[in-house]
């Protein structure tokens, strides 16, 4: 039963439950003459969808999508596409939010000025490690292992293809930043002096408790967008006027 309360599994389920309510609403407008047409009865079936998954406690960025997949798959169906396309973009979704299935984080990409904000967080007169999880494309790691030379800069990514690229990224740079390919969950955050993270609500009681359990004294937990758990100990600046917080707390 454990895999019944996934996101992606309850998503689907919603689907399925919104199709009877529907159905009933195609035929009262039938009943009145009014007919729907297959365009208007997926509108209906994603409105539907998206209302439920609002009531049952989904996270946000699921309403778009069961808002949009019932005319998703009417739009692909009209176009009578070949099915290696389909199968071709399958693979590239499924590389790309190999993770987002289990974790509930999907993919997040901060920008510069949160990276030089972060940068701003680092002593500049000794030598840090330095771990972004979640890592993504690579932005954050590149550049703060650019602008902190003494500084030992890593991302963990556990979807393979941000993971590659973000690679291949530094690579054809010259970037000294190293990525790795697995699961935050797994290290031990012991060995670092900041650990910064931009994943998601869902995710950030679990990287509460792991901080308190392994985060050494001095080191900084940083999270941008998302609070954390921690009371009045976190502090917060502005990486961006009017934009999301970033969130910080020294141990």
């Amino acid at each position: 039963m454990r895999g019944l309360r996934a996101p992606a599994v309850r998503a689907l389920l919603v689907q399925l439950v919104a199709l009877l309510p529907t159905a009933a609403i195609a035929a009262a407008l039938g009943a009145l003459g009014a007919e729907p047409t297959v365009l208007s009865a997926a509108v209906i079936q994603g409105l539907i969808a998206a209302a439920i998954t609002w009531k049952v406690g989904l996270a946000r960025w699921w309403r778009p999508i069961q808002l949009f997949f019932p005319i998703a798959v009417i739009a692909a169906s009209a176009l009578q596409l070949p099915p290696w396309i389909f199968l071709l973009l399958f693979l590239l979704l499924l590389g790309w939010y190999w993770s987002t299935f289990r974790t509930q984080v999907p993919y997040y990409p901060s920008t510069e000025p949160v990276w030089r904000a972060v940068a701003e967080l680092l002593p500049r007169d000794r030598d840090l490690r330095v771990i972004d999880i979640g890592s993504g494309l690579g932005g954050m790691a590149m550049h703060l292992a650019a602008a902190r030379p003494l500084a030992e800069v890593s991302g963990i990514e556990l979807a393979p293809v941000p993971w590659l690229l973000s690679r291949v990224r530094a690579a054809m740079r010259g970037n000294r930043a190293r990525f790795l390919r697995g699961d935050y969950e797994k290290l031990d955050f012991a060995s670092f002096d900041l650990v910064f993270a931009y994943l998601s609500p869902a995710a950030m009681p679990a990287l509460w408790d792991k901080a308190q359990r392994e985060m050494r004294a001095g080191a900084l937990l940083v999270s941008y967008e998302f609070e954390i758990p921690a009371g009045q100990s976190v502090k917060t600046i502005h990486a961006t006027e009017g934009g999301p917080l970033l969130y910080y707390r020294q141990f």
